[in-house]
This record gives structure tokens, sequence and C-alpha cells, in this order.
């Protein structure tokens, strides 16, 4: 099972990015956790001074803009 977290305030990036990850992993049929980090103490223990970011099991897998729909394929290969 894949672990995702996706780092941000709640805004409409982070909710983009919440989205993609739950598509692509119901697309496929991909057991995961998507939890979501809005706490900015939180958000920069992982080391991200800008969101929307991502992180898959433990490591931060992409920040600071929303993905493109091939990057978030690819965190699923």
């Amino acid at each position: 099972m894949k672990t995702f977290k996706v780092l941000g305030s709640g805004c409409k990036s982070c909710q983009t990015l919440a989205t993609m990850i739950e598509h692509e992993a119901s697309r496929r049929g991909v057991e995961y956790e998507l939890v979501k980090v809005t706490q900015p103490q939180d958000i920069m223990a992982y080391g991200v001074m800008k969101t929307p970011a991502a992180v898959l099991d433990g490591q931060v897998i992409h920040k600071g803009s929303v993905p493109s729909k091939e990057a978030v394929e690819r965190w699923f290969d």
C-alpha cells in the first residue's frame, strides 16, 4: 500500500493534487492512503517552503506546483 501526503493549506491547487492522486490510484486499482497535512509546522518539518507538495512513503516527491498528469502517473510505477 502506498501512503501519500498532500502538504498545503487546503487551497485549490492542493485539492487538485489530491484529486489527481486519488484518480490515478483508482484508475490503476492501487491500494493507497491519502493524508492531508495543513499545519504549517508539519509542512515545514518536511523542508517544504512552497506548496502544494506531495510526499510518498515519507519522501517528498514534488513541491511548489501542481504536477503534470504524467508525473503523477510515474509515482505509481
